[in-house]
C-alpha cells in the first residue's frame, strides 16, 4: 500500500481515537474526525463508508496488533507460555491510551466483544481436560476462561494498569495454573 495511503490512514483513527477518548462514539461526526486528522471530509469517506466502518476497521487493526504481539510465530496457537503472556501485557501497557478508550468507551462494547472472540478462538484445544477438569464441559471452561482473562485485562487497563505487567502475567499466569487452564503444549 502507497505510504500516502497509510499516512492518511493512520491520521484518520489517530483522530477517531481522541475524539472517542473525549466523547461517546454516538456523538462523534464525520466531520469532526477530518478536522482531527486535518484531512478533507471527503478523504475521510475515500478510506471508510462511515463511522461504523472505521470502528470495525480501527478494532481489527488493533486486535491484530495485540494478536501479532501474543503469538509472534506462527506456530504459537494460544497463549503457551508466561512469557508470551507478559509480552501481551507489556504490549498493552505500551499502548495504554489506545486500549483503555476501546474499552471505556460506553458506546462500543464491540472491542470487548471481538477481544473475547478472539481469546476463545486462540484458547482452541489447549485447556487441560484432565484431572480435576476431567468431568467438565469443555464450553463452559472455555468460556470461564476466556470471560475471566478478558475481565482481568480489562479492570487492569481501566484501572489505570495498578501493577506492573510482569506482576500481572505472574498473577495470571499463576490463577491459571491453580485452576489447570494452563495451555497443554507448555
Amino acid at each position: 500500500m502507497d505510504r500516502r495511503v497509510l499516512k492518511t490512514r493512520e491520521a484518520i483513527m489517530k483522530a477517531f481515537i481522541s475524539l472517542m477518548a473525549e466523547k461517546n462514539f454516538e456523538q462523534i461526526t464525520i466531520n469532526e474526525i477530518a478536522d482531527r486528522a486535518n484531512v478533507n471530509r471527503g478523504t475521510v469517506y475515500l478510506h471508510y463508508v462511515d463511522k461504523f466502518d472505521l470502528l470495525d476497521q480501527c478494532i481489527e487493526v488493533h486486535l491484530v496488533q495485540l494478536q501479532q504481539k501474543c503469538l509472534p510465530s506462527e506456530e504459537a496457537t494460544s497463549f503457551t507460555s508466561k512469557e508470551l503472556l507478559l509480552q501481551t501485557l507489556e504490549f498493552l501497557e505500551e499502548h495504554a491510551f489506545l486500549y483503555s478508550t476501546l474499552l471505556t468507551n460506553k458506546s462500543i462494547p464491540a472491542f470487548r466483544n471481538r477481544m473475547m472472540e478472539l481469546m476463545f478462538q486462540q484458547l482452541g484445544e489447549n485447556i487441560d481436560m484432565s484431572e480435576m477438569n476431567k468431568d467438565r464441559n469443555k464450553e463452559v471452561l472455555k468460556q470461564f476462561l476466556v470471560s475471566a482473562a478478558v475481565g482481568v485485562l480489562e479492570w487492569w487497563i481501566t484501572r489505570s494498569m495498578p501493577y506492573p505487567a510482569k506482576e500481572m502475567a505472574e498473577e495470571l499466569w499463576a490463577l491459571l495454573e491453580r485452576n489447570q487452564m494452563v495451555p497443554l503444549d507448555v
